[in-house]
């Protein structure tokens, strides 16, 4: 028998549709209960349960107990870059919901992906810092800040030196599964999307990944990081 990782065992934890339908629900960040993913996931009470145990045996979900209930959610920002991936591959290889649903336009325009911004507005973010030099490449699909780089999240209110000091990388590459291009990621991308909560910029209700974004929110954002100019619109 080979060793090495069992990517087999991975594999067959997200392949159960139920499973799969759980771990998308988390992807939004929140912690979830019992209760909740067995919504998601469209089965009865005790094979969610069952469920749920074996992704918490395999390390893809954290539970915490918090009065008489227990909590669930993803147990990193891996788990979250592992999903995005797989979802960007579904994509591509057409593997999609056969109704897509009224908020699907919102949902590749912005959205969460565990704790950062993804979506059309999360790969302009970082396609921005790269055009304006803010981050240069590093090893393994992460980037560090440049000196303008610093300056510039400074000035938008993140604490640089609060970050850098966790274990999380600062600046990480995720590949957006609706646009098929990179999003930022890592202990920067998290930080950026709790500055725009807390200039009240965007929204984002209990179970849903899609992030409601004010016209002044988007514009300022736009502003702020010098977002490329929107390609014009087909003349008609």
């Amino acid at each position: 028998m080979k060793g090495g990782p069992n990517i087999a065992a991975i594999a067959a934890m997200v392949g159960d549709p139920a499973r799969a339908n759980m771990l998308t629900a988390l992807l939004n960040g929140a912690a979830l209960t019992a209760t909740e993913l067995t919504l998601e996931a469209g089965v009865t009470k005790q094979t969610a349960s069952s469920h749920l145990a074996k992704l918490v045996a395999a390390g893809l979900v954290a539970v915490e107990a918090q009065g008489r209930h227990r909590y669930y959610r993803l147990a990193d920002a891996d788990v979250a870059r592992l999903l995005e991936t797989l979802m960007g591959v579904a994509a591509r290889a057409k593997a999609l919901r056969t109704r897509a649903g009224p908020k699907e336009p919102a949902l590749r325009h912005a959205r969460i992906c565990y704790d950062h911004l993804a979506g059309e507005l999360g790969v302009e973010l970082f396609d921005a810092f790269l055009r304006n030099k803010w981050m240069q490449p590093g090893p393994e699909n992460t980037f560090s800040l440049t000196r303008l780089g610093r300056i510039k999240v400074q000035t938008f209110g993140v604490d640089i030196d609060e970050i850098e000091n966790g274990a999380r990388p600062l600046c990480r590459s995720c590949l957006d599964w609706s646009v098929r291009r990179h999003h930022l990621a890592g202990a920067l991308g998290a930080a950026i999307l709790d500055v725009i909560f807390e200039r009240g910029w965007a929204t984002q209700k209990r179970g849903n990944r899609v992030l409601e974004f004010t016209r002044f929110g988007e514009a300022s954002l736009r502003r702020v990081f010098a977002f490329a100019e929107p390609p014009a619109a087909p003349p008609t």
